[in-house]
């Protein structure tokens, strides 16, 4: 069964992805590699019951790589203690913490430019 892959969606993997490179960035003082942050969308995509066109993934891969920098010069988040706080304890983005939902914000923003 299909499952929709609509600006939600996009925007929710595309806000996972950010905060992916936020983490990397915190504990390593690198970006991604392009392995991971692809193998990072298959995490997503499967949590979430995914199936994007793979045009759409690699689209939604390249623009985490370019707003991430813009998110960290934002909102300063520089720490793993800082980025810790982002997740529930299940390892999903808690929402309902205010920096989730401006990073997600951020994240649709620039989709719809997209």
């Amino acid at each position: 069964m299909p499952t929709i892959f609509d600006d939600e969606a996009r925007a929710e993997m595309l806000c996972y992805l950010v905060v992916g490179e936020l983490v990397a960035m915190a504990r390593t003082g690198d970006w991604l590699r392009t392995d991971h942050l692809v193998e990072l969308s298959l995490v997503w995509m499967r949590a979430n019951g995914a199936n994007p066109e793979w045009r759409d993934r690699i689209g939604i891969v390249r623009m985490a790589v370019d707003l991430a920098s813009d998110i960290l010069a934002t909102f300063g988040l520089r720490s793993e203690k800082a980025l810790a706080l982002l997740f529930t304890n299940g390892g999903r983005l808690d929402y309902r913490v205010p920096l989730v939902g401006q990073t997600h914000d951020g994240c649709a923003a620039r989709l719809q430019r997209a």
